[in-house]
């Protein structure tokens, strides 16, 4: 798999996350600043093996 390849798919997949965790608290009523931190947490909590593999699968 070109390294390049996978490193825009796990960083979309990094932006997808945060995305959906900032609306998500942001809908649940925290601040910006809440909802800032729930977007980094959803980012850390990536499961990074498991997006390398279908990264690897994407390009089959």
């Amino acid at each position: 798999m070109e390294i390049r390849k996978m490193a825009d798919y796990i960083r979309d997949q990094c932006i997808e996350a945060a995305r959906d965790g900032f609306r998500d608290a942001s809908i649940s009523g925290l601040c910006a600043e809440g909802a800032m931190e729930a977007a980094i947490s959803a980012m850390q909590s990536l499961d990074v093996d498991k997006l390398i593999k279908e990264s690897e699968q994407n390009e089959d």
